[in-house]
């Protein structure tokens, strides 16, 4: 039974699932977005994440070594570990995690099997031109769920300032269309 055992083993042997693994990274890597079966998406997502987290700690000279060195056991790829540190790098440092998106694209024709786009996040035009604006004007944050911070006074001001011009600008507007019309009767005399 496999009570507690939470790896998805594909239906292959363990050096079948390693080799598998590796070469989706290694082609996730090189195109930035591959298209897969959901299963497999699900299972490389939690293969290259640490693997990209790895790229990120760059201290000393000997830690980036020691972390080319780790990363290439994996994916046993010279021109993919280098595509990493180099490109994919130095555009996910700020991101806390996440790195990967899954998008399902429905049922595949010739055995109805769940396929699914894997991408990279930042390297998606299409999502990214708001983010790298957003991203350069802002110092990088640590995000956790434990908390939420306090708003700052700056915020706060705005915020009471678009409150104050809201119910200035909305009420003439207000008396003006919902005054009744006086209503005027002829009397007649009878």
């Amino acid at each position: 039974m496999r009570h507690g055992d939470k790896q998805n083993n594909l239906s292959r042997t363990a050096s079948h699932r390693k080799a598998l693994l590796s070469n989706l990274a290694i082609q996730l890597i090189a195109h930035k977005r591959i298209t897969t079966t959901l299963a497999k998406a699900k299972a490389l997502r939690t293969f290259i994440e640490p693997l990209i987290t790895k790229t990120k700690k760059t201290e000393t000279k000997e830690a980036i070594s020691h972390n080319h060195r780790l990363v290439f056991s994996y994916l046993n790829d010279k021109q993919a570990v280098k595509e990493l540190f180099t490109v994919v790098a130095p555009k996910v440092a700020s991101r806390p995690g996440g790195y990967t998106r899954i998008l399902k694209l429905g049922k595949r024709i010739g055995d109805n099997a769940e396929v699914a786009m894997i991408e990279l996040v930042d390297f998606n035009e299409i999502y990214g031109k708001g983010i790298v604006a957003a991203a350069a004007a802002e110092p990088v944050k640590k995000t956790r769920r434990a908390g939420s911070k306090k708003k700052t006074a700056d915020t706060t001001a705005v915020e009471e300032a678009e409150v104050v011009e809201t119910p200035e600008a909305v009420a003439p507007a207000e008396t003006t269309e919902a005054a009744p019309k006086k209503a005027t009767k002829k009397k007649t005399k009878e």
